[in-house]
């Protein structure tokens, strides 16, 4: 069932530029991090979103954050489920603008250590689940001539030792995204990802690390860029919003890097 705001109560400081304005906006992975940051952006521009996740309560704590946000949890590896999801945009707002592919999940996995249901779980949320939304959308993007926005990785296009297949899964996904936005730029629909460095958000935590080791990881990140921090999904969820935008009109098929400059190091 669908979660929505029921209090007048939110953080919105100011007023944005609502170039979005009525727009129907799908953003999986909205329980938190960039998924939640960038449902919070596209309803401050105006959009209707719709925040998917696994998490119901986690859901929740990001609808109160603006009343232009509903929510679902589903799972969207399972049966049935991309289908579901974007019928439930359309059937609630009667259209469809903006696709956003964020919900992923990192996997520590040396190839000493590799396991084939470790690769089939990776590869169903990261590559599969976006391609089955996007194959649902495409008859509403069509008609709104939208876009479609995948959250790919700056290890998309990076080497990354002890996570080959995580990396490798992006690098899929930003593929994915050239081709597609070759394949339907003759309907008008764009096509583009972003390639966040590392980013403060549950993901490493999530992926059973200790917390040593965590700690350890992001000291090690922060010290390979340039810039001397990692960044903030508040940071990513901006330049998903200009990507979004509809006076972006004339890109597509883009992968764009925000990594503080570690892709120079």
């Amino acid at each position: 069932m669908f979660h929505e705001r029921r209090t007048k109560r939110h953080n919105v400081t100011t007023q944005p530029t609502r170039h979005l304005q009525d727009h129907v906006a799908i953003v999986t992975g909205a329980g938190s991090g960039i998924g939640r940051a960038t449902a919070i952006a596209l309803a401050r521009a105006g959009a209707h979103v719709l925040g998917i996740g696994r998490r119901a309560e986690a859901l929740h704590q990001t609808a109160v954050q603006h009343p232009g946000i509903v929510t679902l949890p589903a799972d969207i590896t399972a049966d049935g489920a991309p289908h579901a999801v974007i019928q439930a945009a359309a059937d609630r707002w009667g259209r469809l603008d903006i696709l956003i592919n964020n919900a992923g999940t990192t996997a520590v996995m040396p190839l000493a250590d590799t396991d084939a249901q470790r690769i089939t779980d990776l590869m169903a949320l990261n590559v599969t689940a976006p391609s089955l939304l996007a194959h649902a959308a495409l008859p509403h993007l069509r008609t709104s001539r939208g876009t479609i926005i995948n959250v790919s990785s700056t290890y998309g296009h990076r080497p990354l030792p002890g996570a080959a297949h995580y990396a490798a899964s992006k690098a899929a996904l930003e593929q994915l995204t050239r081709s597609w936005a070759l394949e339907l730029a003759p309907d008008g629909i764009r096509v583009n990802a972003l390639a966040p460095g590392p980013t403060e958000s549950e993901a490493l935590a999530a992926s059973g690390l200790p917390d040593v080791v965590v700690e350890q990881i992001k000291q090690d990140e922060i010290g390979r860029i340039p810039l001397g921090r990692r960044g903030t999904p508040e940071e990513v969820a901006t330049w998903i919003v200009h990507l979004a935008d509809p006076t972006a009109t004339w890109i597509t098929g883009q992968v764009l890097t925000i990594d503080g400059g570690l892709e120079l190091s």
